[in-house]
């Protein structure tokens, strides 16, 4: 129990705080990826109390794609594979394995976990996506595996292409987004 109390009492030292323009640019790309989202609602004809497109994970995604630009979980392959995966995992889960829904829950966020890291994809808002595809509404329910496609795979691509513009700002090549692609 010593070695626990110790190591959760950490040690290190909280990063310095970003430049004004890094926050900036964070700022612009998250309002601007995620109000492309939620336009889309409108360009489908879809009614507006039905935001289907507007999914949580989005806003997590869009804290890292923006804010986090050169993490890991924030690579492009990560985004987009993890959210797939994720969606994917959760769809099946759903249609195929009936058991309690939280133990479906649980399931479905775990094993994406599993499945990210297997796939070198991990990103963490992936999680909610699998757990969203499992507890959300009977709308998500009917799209089925298209759920994974739309909105899921259209969201993650529109926060993509946007990350591509807004990341690139700079003249530091080591900003430069992404890092990699596969």
């Amino acid at each position: 129990m010593k070695k626990i109390f110790y190591r959760v009492r950490g040690g290190g030292v909280c990063p310095p705080r970003k430049s004004y323009r890094d926050i900036f640019f964070s700022f612009f790309g998250a309002f601007l990826g995620m109000y492309l989202i939620s336009t889309i609602n409108h360009f489908m004809q879809i009614e507006p109390l039905n935001q289907l497109f507007v999914v949580g994970s989005f806003g997590a995604s869009a804290v890292l794609v923006y804010g986090a630009p050169q993490a890991d979980f924030s690579q492009p392959r990560n985004l987009i594979g993890g959210h797939l995966i994720s969606a994917l995992i959760g769809v099946s889960l759903y249609k195929y394995i009936h058991l309690d829904i939280a133990l479906l829950s649980a399931l479905a966020v775990s094993l994406s976990i599993v499945a990210m890291h297997l796939t070198r994809t991990l990103h963490p808002p992936g999680g909610a996506t699998a757990l969203l595809a499992i507890i959300g509404s009977n709308q998500i329910h009917t799209l089925g595996f298209m759920f994974a496609f739309t909105p899921i795979l259209t969201g993650a691509v529109l926060l993509l292409l946007v990350a591509l513009v807004v990341n690139n700002q700079t003249k530091n090549k080591q900003k430069h987004y992404p890092r990699y692609w596969f």
